[in-house]
């Protein structure tokens, strides 16, 4: 595999027709593995001489935000300088070039920024639903399992198994285990064919890691945090929304907000993050576990407009559908308000609604422009009251043409956006919990200590 990767950044400097396997933008574990895996299998059986290029859909700035793949992509030894980033390939020149095919792995629809290049998309092989709206029109390989790393080594493994070394098996090896939640059948992830597939790599190559050892290795590395900077914390997991050219960012924060919050310099930092992405306002959604192994949210809003901050908490705190039983935390700052969140039900994807609805009652209460902050004659009671006006009218979910693409998007795997307790809290380990939909993240710190500010 290294070898390969080392021979195709030799291979864009050729001006001749490339055919680049492009993984989604979120460029999670699997999307980066599938699309490595897969484009190496087509190179090493292809037998025109043609070019086929592994592309990691994301800026190569960005892959520190991905601690998985940064620690299987050392402990796999192969080094980061031998990928490709989006940022350093011209899909759109090429293609205009008649110079492109691409192959989508591990997605299907390509956003609008994109949309051109539809005409390039030669096949697809992906394990979500398809959506037939926006499907290409060309070979679609789709099924339902738990993951698409999966599908590449199925192609692989029954169409030239001699290719497979073992650097490329213990990428897919591992990249199922994570996805699949170490096979548990208790989660009930894992079909039949993502175990059947595990054991044949482990039969072929009896030095892999131990499931047990890859996985826990993995799942450490995909919500550690600690070498971050605050940016880098904000951008891991975030959506963003927008009306009228006021933005909201939505950022998921995989620690205790009380030790977020007296990060070193947090506050200058929230400023230059929204400067710099000319984000009117921020909502930073805590999660992990405590100590009882008990998921615990917390929900902060840096806003340097008034008007603006006091809507978006108004509309939280008095939100009855679904309702977040907000507890205020004291806060040193005029343009920070944190909270901690009673009912741990309430995910990111059910507050997207609500910031929504936010921005609506912003524009129906106020004509002030964003240029400048605003201080002094707004109050508590007139955003309440233009609250209770607006209700009946308010947007309950995101416009299509206003909604801005996620950057990076939130992996289909991210354990955010929802939470076990929609089912009740199951009775089973912090891992089991963490994958069963899908939503929450790790940490130790409990509540008590934030309670108290």
């Amino acid at each position: 595999m290294e070898n390969y990767l080392q021979g195709c950044r030799a291979a864009l400097q050729e001006s001749r027709p490339i055919h680049v396997v492009l993984g989604n933008e979120a460029c999670d574990l699997d999307s980066m593995v599938s699309a490595l895996a897969l484009a190496f299998y087509l190179a090493k059986t292809t037998e025109a001489e043609e070019v086929f290029v592994p592309v990691l859909n994301i800026k190569r700035s960005e892959l520190p935000l991905r601690g998985d793949n940064v620690f299987f992509l050392q402990k796999i030894h192969i080094p980061e300088s031998v990928l490709i980033f989006r940022d350093e390939i011209d899909l759109h020149a090429l293609h205009q070039a008649g110079q492109l095919t691409l192959i989508l792995v591990d997605h299907h629809v390509l956003p609008k920024s994109d949309a051109a290049l539809e005409e390039a998309v030669a096949e697809v092989l992906d394990h979500r639903p398809i959506d037939q709206r926006h499907c290409p029109p060309c070979h679609v390989s789709v099924e339902l399992v738990g993951s698409c790393a999966t599908l590449v080594a199925e192609r692989i493994l029954q169409g030239a198994p001699e290719i497979l070394d073992r650097q490329t098996a213990a990428l897919l090896h591992g990249t199922i285990l994570l996805d699949c939640v170490n096979m548990d059948l208790k989660i009930g992830k894992a079909t039949l064919k993502d175990s059947h597939y595990v054991e044949k790599l482990e039969a072929l190559f009896p030095d892999l890691p131990s499931r047990n050892d890859i996985f826990d290795s993995l799942q450490k590395a995909k919500f550690d945090v600690s070498g971050l900077t605050t940016e880098q914390m904000l951008r891991k997991d975030q959506k963003t929304i927008s009306r009228q050219g006021t933005k909201v960012a939505i950022s998921a924060i995989y620690m205790d907000m009380e030790a977020f919050l007296q990060r070193s310099g947090l506050l200058a930092d929230l400023c230059a993050f929204c400067q710099a992405h000319s984000y009117d306002a921020l909502v930073a959604m805590t999660i992990f576990f405590n100590t009882y192994n008990e998921p615990v949210r917390q929900l902060a809003v840096f806003c340097p407009h008034a008007a603006l901050r006091m809507t978006i908490c108004g509309i939280l705190e008095h939100s009855h559908s679904p309702p977040l039983k907000l507890t205020p935390v004291p806060s040193s700052h005029p343009d920070l308000q944190a909270y901690l969140q009673g009912n741990t039900q309430i995910s990111r994807k059910k507050v997207l609604p609500l910031l929504q609805e936010a921005l609506s009652a912003y524009f129906d209460s106020t004509n002030i422009p964003l240029g400048q902050p605003e201080t002094e004659g707004v109050s508590r009671e007139q955003v309440d009251k233009e609250l209770d006006r607006a209700g009946n009218s308010l947007l309950s979910g995101l416009s299509q043409d206003e909604e801005e693409p996620p950057l990076p998007p939130t992996p289909m795997n991210s354990l955010v956006d929802e939470c076990p307790l929609d089912q009740g809290l199951p009775k089973f380990s912090a891992e089991v919990i963490f994958e069963k939909c899908s939503q929450i993240s790790l940490s130790e710190p409990t509540t008590a200590s934030l309670s108290k500010k």
